[in-house]
């Protein structure tokens, strides 16, 4: 559960990710702590849907799967931005601007995937908005008024709190630029 009180350690754990979050890339965030993220709650076929060719992602940066119990599958697009998500008039240093994000999950919705387990293409079910940083009640809002109701039921949110609480819960071990340097004045030495 996320959402109960955590221990000394998991504080300490989640205190080295937040650091670890606010100074990584965008790709850093997507393939040292999201990807396995997904993976560890369940979620399969995870492909990085174009940082290779950003051209190609057609707003999704990752897309993956999840099988119900009644083996129905459902399709996930998400889109991932390292900062912070508001609904100011431009976009500010880290910060991204929802309007962005709107053109993004747009194309996401309405750009089919090929499934090569399935050999078919599907449509995105659900759009993750991903944020290394805070997403703002403002850009929350902004984002399900500019959307119909079945686009706005479509749509789910995690912010920087839920990758770290989730993180955390979910036992994974620290990507390496979140670990501890080793104390220098440390003898790791064998004493003879």
């Amino acid at each position: 559960n996320p959402h109960r009180p955590f221990t000394p350690k998991e504080l300490e754990r989640r205190e080295q990710l937040s650091d670890f979050l606010s100074k990584c890339s965008e790709d850093e965030l997507i393939e040292e702590v999201l990807l396995a993220l997904f993976r560890q709650l369940g979620f399969h076929r995870i492909s990085d849907a174009g940082q290779q060719d950003k051209a190609l992602e057609y707003g999704k940066d990752v897309w993956t799967r999840s099988t119900l119990p009644t083996q129905h599958v459902l399709y996930f697009g998400i889109q991932v931005k390292k900062g912070k998500l508001d609904a100011a008039g431009s976009s500010k240093g880290a910060n991204s601007n929802v309007a962005e994000i709107h053109n993004q999950l747009l194309m996401m919705l309405g750009h089919e995937i090929f499934d090569p387990e399935t050999s078919r293409k599907v449509l995105v079910d659900h759009a993750f908005i991903v944020a290394g940083g805070e997403i703002t009640k403002q850009a929350r809002n902004w984002l399900g008024e500019k959307l119909d109701a079945t686009k706005r039921s479509q749509i789910l949110f995690m912010d920087r709190d839920d990758i770290l609480n989730l993180y955390v819960t979910s036992s994974l071990p620290l990507p390496p630029g979140a670990m501890p340097a080793p104390s220098p004045d440390v003898d790791d030495d064998i004493p003879f």
